[in-house]
């Protein structure tokens, strides 16, 4: 009996001290977090976990959108023309060639979408129909064809989900295959906006499928949650909040956002393509690495950034008219990591 229990005792003492290892990791972490800089040891404990190879990010063999891809843009509210000029110009910079911008660019961004996603896709169709080739089937090119303002807004300042394609389809995209994009003003408020999504993508249109996307301005609801880290976080480890590069938190908030509802409707446009977990909630090809936007980034640090002599602001992609954005980090499926620019 004494051995039986002494033998216990040593088991609660072994857990005890275990359980005292981790605390104290677990506080050296949030003591690295607010100094702005993690421990190896923290970061090891942050990266423990790492789920199964069946559930990574793959590909679930259906479409892809891929060739000129039409983006149509609803502005549903009050923007002002250089807010405007701020999404525009992002839209612009995806498809311009590469030597036009400096590096790290936001061409070399789309770039790896088409590389580590597109080309894949073209890949197994290529495999699966016994066909040589492939070719620019696994590229997109994404093209700004037109913009429509509903500054009035005709649904009213309180949308649900559901009214969401009704808007898309008055963005009227070009042709199949494009995406409608719909912008709502700072003092619209969408149906989940801030407690759940910054944004969302998914299609309508019945027989004849076409994909949307929304994004909401933060600057008033939620600049915390949805234009961090250009605004204060709203929970979690604290830190000064960097300079947007557009001098707008909310925009360049905004435009984040943008960038990963754009490339998980080109990756994902009807919940068949490139996802992880729940094909509901799925993280997809930006969504995977929330917050991760250069190398060593953490929960509370965005990583290691650019940041503008004369500006101060902090980015990772160079765009068109000289423009700085910071964008998403991209889940590599071939890897198992965030791939940065920077």
């Amino acid at each position: 009996m004494a051995s039986a229990a002494s033998s216990s005792f040593r088991r609660r003492g072994h857990a005890l001290l275990s359980l005292l290892a981790l605390a104290l990791c677990m506080s050296s972490a949030r003591r690295s977090v607010a100094a702005g800089a993690a421990s190896p040891a923290s970061r090891r404990l942050m990266e423990l976990y790492r789920p199964p190879a069946g559930d990574m990010l793959r590909y679930h063999d259906g479409a892809v959108l891929s060739g000129d891809i039409p983006v149509s843009v609803l502005w549903y509210g009050r923007f002002t023309p250089t807010q405007k000029a701020v999404v525009t110009d992002f839209l612009l910079s995806l498809s311009t060639a590469p030597s036009s911008s400096p590096a790290p660019s936001v061409a070399q961004w789309w770039g790896s979408i088409n590389r580590l996603y597109l080309s894949k896709a073209a890949a197994a169709a290529v495999g699966k129909n016994g066909a040589r080739g492939g070719g620019g089937a696994g590229n997109a090119r994404v093209v700004l064809a037109g913009q429509v303002s509903d500054e009035a807004c005709s649904l009213g300042k309180s949308l649900k989900m559901s009214q969401l394609p009704a808007l898309a389809a008055a963005a009227r995209p070009a042709k199949a295959g494009g995406i409608a994009l719909v912008l709502t003003a700072q003092d619209v408020a969408v149906e989940g906006f801030c407690m759940s999504r910054c944004g969302h993508h998914g299609s309508y249109g019945g027989g004849s499928r076409a994909a949307y996307a929304w994004v909401g301005n933060p600057a008033d609801q939620c600049p915390g949650q949805c234009a961090w880290p250009f605004h204060q976080p709203a929970y979690g480890p604290q830190a000064p909040p960097l300079v947007p590069p557009s001098g707008d938190a909310g925009m360049d908030g905004a435009v984040i956002s943008v960038a990963s509802m754009v490339a998980g409707a080109v990756t994902n446009p009807f919940g068949d393509g490139f996802y992880q977990g729940d094909r509901a909630a799925p993280l997809e090809a930006a969504t995977a690495c929330a917050g991760v936007y250069g190398r060593g980034a953490y929960p509370g640090y965005a990583g290691q950034l650019l940041v503008d002599a004369a500006t101060g602001a902090s980015y990772n992609a160079h765009g068109a008219r000289g423009r700085k954005y910071l964008l998403p980090a991209l889940f590599d499926p071939g890897t198992g990591e965030c791939a940065t620019l920077v």
